[in-house]
């Protein structure tokens, strides 16, 4: 089920996507061979979609520890492969193991990551403090996807922090 859209002209698009660091830091993914991981264990339909229908080799990430003591920006990535099935929704061993997703037509959907750089972190609250970053998806009350889209003036501006 990996993505066989062509790819197109566009330009890139930009993502923050969270990860937990105790179970995938910007220091691992930087550790991994050519700094790439992929990236298992969604398991919202929304940010599935993003992955499947949206995002595409290139496309700029910003690399968000979650879940953590001071959560934040911690490094810029890239997406670096098209979507195909999370193998960890099969595995019964897995804390995302899934088993109403059948194997013929995976419900979940991973892509691999590529660290570019580790950055200074960048915490929500300073995130809230420039008004630039005020619409910010991850800013917004009640998000909790862990795949969110992020604008071109939001990219340049979170650029300019780092």
């Amino acid at each position: 089920m990996a993505s066989t859209a062509p790819p197109t002209d566009r330009p890139p698009r930009y993502w923050l996507m969270k990860s937990e660091p105790d179970e995938c830091s910007i220091d691992d993914a930087l550790a991994a061979p050519q700094h790439t991981v992929p990236w298992t264990g969604v398991r919202n339909y929304q940010a599935r979609n993003f992955m499947r229908d949206d995002m595409q080799v290139g496309d700029g990430v910003l690399f968000y520890h979650s879940s953590c003591p001071e959560p934040g920006i911690a490094g810029i990535a890239r997406v670096a492969s098209a979507t195909r099935p999370d193998p960890t929704q099969f595995d019964p061993e897995s804390p995302y193991f899934d088993p109403k997703s059948p194997t013929d037509r995976p419900r979940w959907l991973l892509l691999d990551v590529q660290a570019l750089r580790k950055t200074p972190l960048i915490s929500l609250a300073e995130l809230r403090a420039v008004p630039a970053l005020a619409e910010m998806r991850v800013l917004q009350r009640g998000n909790r996807l862990s795949i969110t889209p992020v604008t071109d003036a939001e990219w340049a501006r979170i650029l300019t922090l780092v």
